[in-house]
């Protein structure tokens, strides 16, 4: 039935207008419409009703409403409820939150463009929207423990006095850390992972790099490390940096060139 279909609207749709010249879309579609609606009201060869008449007839009163919204696929993937209840999707770079009770747990993921529904056994325990911006949390208040604590013996307190027992620096930069997150919990993670670098590198390069990342206004964790690292805690201008970064050559000019 196809393929007839394309033999007739060559015939009765096409060919009728391959001598016409058209100056837009819109005018093509219009005739395009005229002959597609002269042919669906022509009768049958020797029957009295068209392909109209049979639509309105029988078809048209059990056509379903179109969808609201367009279709869209369904991801799916298994996930570990971290320790902070959230969990992290990859393709939206994302962390969203579950009911803390399922910390540890492994839970069944489906996502698409628009929404995230985490399914445990079947159930689902918590739906959101797509989160906009990367490495960022969407935190549901509900899903939190008690007194906001991931586990018993953390809290925002203990963060900042390990962190003051270090140097007022340090501490003035965890504080900083805590109060850049809607919920401090979700800096957790980070304040460990920055006071723990205490141990690897050293007190008093470690404070070094805390008062940089002051300086600079930079409160990730990965900045203080890259500062130990590389020690480049102790360069205090941008042309120090990039006399650091970019050996010297024949091709680079510098500012001057440009005057």
């Amino acid at each position: 039935m196809a393929e007839n279909f394309v033999r007739n609207a060559y015939t009765h749709i096409y060919a009728p207008l391959r001598n016409e010249t058209f100056y837009s879309l819109e005018e093509l579609n219009a005739a395009l419409t005229e002959k597609l609606h002269a042919y669906n009201n022509k009768n049958f060869q020797g029957k009295d009703h068209s392909r109209q008449n049979l639509f309105d007839q029988i078809e048209k009163q059990h056509l379903k409403p179109l969808p609201a919204e367009h279709y869209e696929l369904r991801h799916f993937n298994m996930l570990k409820v971290h320790y902070n209840y959230h969990i992290y999707l990859g393709d939206h770079k994302h962390y969203y939150s579950v009911p803390f009770r399922y910390v540890g747990k492994r839970v069944t993921v489906a996502y698409n463009n628009r929404t995230v529904e985490v399914f445990f056994n079947n159930v689902r325990i918590a739906n959101h929207k797509k989160g906009r911006y990367a490495y960022r949390h969407t935190t549901v208040p509900g899903h939190m423990p008690q007194n906001h604590r991931y586990v018993s013996e953390w809290s925002p307190e203990r963060f900042i006095k390990w962190a003051n027992n270090i140097s007022t620096e340090t501490g003035e930069l965890i504080t900083k850390v805590l109060d850049s997150r809607k919920h401090p919990e979700q800096a957790y993670k980070s304040c460990m992972g920055i006071l723990q670098l205490e141990k690897k590198y050293g007190r008093e390069d470690f404070i070094k790099a805390c008062k940089k990342a002051l300086a600079v206004n930079c409160l990730q964790y990965k900045f203080v490390k890259n500062t130990l690292v590389n020690k480049t805690f102790n360069l205090d201008t941008e042309e120090e940096l990039i006399n650091l970064t970019i050996p010297f050559h024949d091709n680079f000019r510098g500012k001057e060139y440009y005057n």
